[in-house]
């Protein structure tokens, strides 16, 4: 643990690290404890640097026996493979839109689609990306926070700018790559763009995948549904819409349950989903043609190039199906291991999906003309009905899997500020991680449902689906390369291999999804544009706001003219004063003063802070700071969390910043005097007791009896305000431009962000403040 060298006056401070961890120990025997060691150490505990926090507490890091890394390489089958392993569904019939000319089109397909799931899925996510884990957590956000742990992108900082470098740059031996590594970084800190790029691409990223989340339920759901057209011709297309619409009105409906109640049938129909499709996979390949396992040769690729030219340019958007639902490998890691995730993709998906579509494919070379309805078509007759209820019941799988990723991404945006207040729901004290949102969910299945009435057809859902699928790999390639340079320090002969191989790649299925923009491709687009405007609106209102506080923040000399006030009365109770600023006095404060000349008889100004981690333990979650005049018994508290790291309503907030408070009191009381003893007052820290004695006095002489008395009387009043009531002050913030903005700057804020915050959750709702016990101050912020 490092120490800021940047002091503010007047101002004593403590790190949590240093506080007790039971937290049944007594006020006395802590008082006692500390005593007898006599062993302090200083922090600047509101400036601590982020990447300090122990954060490796998922699965990423643990030392996890192979036992439960089995059970859960098991169990993620269920969670993570449920959309990669419905995409036989619909593959063959998406990539042969206008039928099959040749025959050996079939090997050629055959081959792309093998070589693009051991490309993709296999090499790059499973053996890469799984490696770029944030403490545990995969996905967008986490590509991002890591980066702005290691660099200082934000837009509003975490890292403040005294605290020392997180990235530890200056440790290593100097190096070429070390050399390359510090230039980007700082090209990434200097430069103002780069810090808008990086966000507007997370931005993207995360609009792209919710966006897949709407199109995933919809393109499974329909393509299991339309496989019972094989068992009667008299079901039409609009009856199979409306059977769809049902399944996703119901999956939707009963999303407020948790995903943990059904959690454990996941794995199991998955599992058979992969052995059905697998086993029937080599079926077909015995009984059709085995020789379609000459399609390992690429060869056969160049020459479908040959043969189809542009239609085989354009028919990759429907082999990309192949690999729907791989972002998830990366984004769900946090709920299992990387070890894990990378032996049920090794032993069980893979070698599923390969048997499945090489069935398909030996099938096909004798059956042409039924490539519309491949997969119930090559099914057994005896195993149709198993195969339909297992289909439907793995499309609702793949479905349930991407609507719960949807709500861990938002949950995430949160705490970046990208994202207008929403209800976070804990559905699962098992099963870390998933939670639900009411407003999200809705809008999700209003999305859904749109989506199967107007395309009613998986073609131009297809279509859509594929730019969201490979629009979400190449952001994430990109901001892997950032990794490997700045933080992982790759050789530049490897960063240059992966870009050549993996980007080209991903690039060349870009550019052929988005030649089938007109033909359903501008849907995705459509949702990451409304949900890319609604971000940057509110994130955009956000900083400013921000930076409002910062910039009219209370002083700390006015905050002593406010206390010495005579007109000035203090009331019994404890008051917790809810602002953005994790430094200084916010302006609302003075607001409030000068209305309501009355504070309590203890003030806590406390900032809920998101760092750029995923998890914050919660002995390590409080760090307070005394606010002078000492008397007045004023404090900051930071309460900080990590993206993936909710305020449960069972969790006893209040209780637990009172009790974390009295032991920074004691810790503090003891660390002052430990200082004056050792003859080290250098100015930095403020040594009055709390009944005002002058901080010149020789305290050597002072007996250990009339310091345990002051500390009794600093806790007692502290008790006693507890006792009194805990009242919870809301700033209640209007937001207007400012006088002579310009047009679009005042419909940004005065229409559009005013609109969202009031036709959203307010804080109180979002956090679970006692409406009998919360207070709004009011104030307009001309921004």
């Amino acid at each position: 643990m490092s120490t800021s060298t940047s002091r503010i006056p007047g101002v004593t401070e403590m790190s949590s690290e240093v506080a007790p961890k039971n937290p049944e120990q007594s006020m006395e025997q802590v008082s006692e404890e500390l005593q007898g060691k006599r062993i302090f150490r200083r922090f600047d505990s509101l400036d601590l640097e982020s990447s300090t926090v122990p954060g490796r507490h998922g699965h990423g890091s643990k030392a996890v026996g192979w036992s439960v890394i089995l059970q859960l390489a098991f169990q993620s089958i269920g969670i993570v493979y449920g959309d990669i392993g419905t995409s036989p569904l619909y593959v063959y019939a998406s990539t042969f839109s206008n039928g099959i000319k040749h025959n050996d089109d079939i090997l050629g397909v055959l081959s792309l689609i093998f070589y693009t799931l051991t490309l993709i899925p296999l090499f790059k996510y499973v053996f890469i990306v799984l490696q770029a884990n944030d403490n545990g957590e995969g996905g967008t956000f986490a590509l991002y926070s890591l980066i702005c742990r290691y660099a200082k992108v934000g837009l509003i900082p975490n890292q403040q700018a005294e605290d020392q470098e997180v990235s530890n740059f200056q440790l290593d031996l100097p190096s070429s790559r070390q050399r390359i590594a510090s230039g980007v970084k700082a090209k990434l800190e200097n430069s103002q763009f780069a810090k808008f790029f990086l966000l507007f691409a997370t931005m993207l990223g995360t609009s792209m995948v919710i966006g897949d989340g709407v199109l995933t339920p919809c393109m499974s759901v329909l393509s299991a549904v339309g496989g019972i057209r094989k068992a009667t011709t008299e079901i039409t297309e609009d009856m199979i819409v409306w059977i769809s619409v049902a399944i996703l009105i119901f999956l939707f409906m009963v999303q407020r349950f948790g995903t943990d109640k059904v959690g454990y049938s996941f794995a199991p129909i998955i599992c058979v989903w992969f052995a059905l499709i697998g086993g029937i996979g080599l079926f077909n390949f015995i009984k059709f043609d085995p020789t379609v396992i000459k399609a390992i040769n690429p060869q056969y690729i160049v020459q479908y190039f040959q043969r189809n030219k542009k239609e085989a340019w354009v028919s990759l958007g429907g082999i990309v199906l192949a690999i729907t639902g791989t972002e998830a490998l990366f984004a769900d890691v946090g709920h299992f291991t990387v070890r894990s995730i990378q032996i049920s993709m090794c032993s069980v998906t893979y070698p599923a999906l390969i048997l499945a579509y090489s069935g398909q494919a030996a099938f096909l070379r004798k059956h042409n003309d039924l490539v519309k309805e491949t997969f119930f078509e090559s099914t057994p007759d005896p195993l149709y009905w198993p195969m339909f209820v297992v289909a439907i019941l793995a499309s609702i799988v793949a479905s349930q899997a991407m609507i719960s990723g949807t709500f861990s991404i938002v949950q995430q945006s949160l705490s970046l500020g990208c994202f207008p207040r929403v209800k976070i729901v804990h559905t699962s004290t098992k099963y870390e991680g998933q939670v639900y949102i009411p407003e999200v969910n809705y809008l999700l299945m209003l999305a859904c449902i749109s989506v199967t009435l107007v395309f009613k057809n998986t073609e131009k859902i297809g279509n859509a689906y594929g730019i969201a699928v490979v629009f979400v790999m190449t952001l994430t390639s990109a901001f892997l390369v950032l990794i490997m340079i700045m933080i992982w320090k790759s050789h530049i002969l490897l960063v240059i291999s992966y870009v050549l191989v993996i980007s080209s790649v991903e690039l060349l299925y870009l550019s052929s999804v988005f030649y089938k923009f007109a033909q359903g491709g501008y849907l995705p687009l459509a949702f990451a544009a409304v949900l890319m405007t609604i971000m940057y609106i509110w994130n955009d209102v956000h900083r400013r706001k921000y930076f409002y506080e910062l910039d009219h923040k209370v002083p700390l000399g006015k905050l002593k003219d406010i206390a010495a006030d005579t007109n000035l009365c203090r009331m019994p109770g404890l008051a917790l004063f809810y602002t953005d600023l994790v430094q200084g006095i916010p302006p609302i404060f003075k607001h409030y003063v000068v209305n309501v000349p009355a504070l309590h008889s203890v003030l806590v100004f406390v900032t809920i802070k998101s760092l750029p981690i995923s998890k914050v333990p919660i002995e390590e979650r409080f760090l307070f700071r005394r606010v002078e005049p000492k008397d007045q018994n004023v404090f900051r508290c930071v309460v900080r969390y990590g993206y993936t790291d909710t305020r449960s309503e069972d969790e006893p907030f209040e209780k637990m910043l009172v009790e974390r408070l009295k032991k920074y009191i004691i810790n503090n009381f003891w660390f002052s005097q430990s200082k004056l003893s050792n003859g080290k007052n250098d100015g930095e820290l403020d040594v009055g007791f709390a009944n005002g004695e002058d901080e010149n006095n020789d305290v050597k002489d002072v007996d250990e009896e009339k310091l345990q008395e002051v500390l009794e009387r600093e806790i007692e009043a502290l008790d006693q305000a507890s006792r009194a009531g805990i009242v919870h002050l809301i700033g209640e913030n209007e937001v207007v431009a400012v006088k002579g903005a310009s047009l679009g700057k005042r419909f940004l804020i005065n229409y559009a962000f005013n609109f969202l915050e009031k036709n959203l959750r307010q804080t109180q709702n979002v956090f679970d403040i006692p409406h009998k016990r919360m207070l709004k101050v009011g104030m307009t912020y001309e921004v």
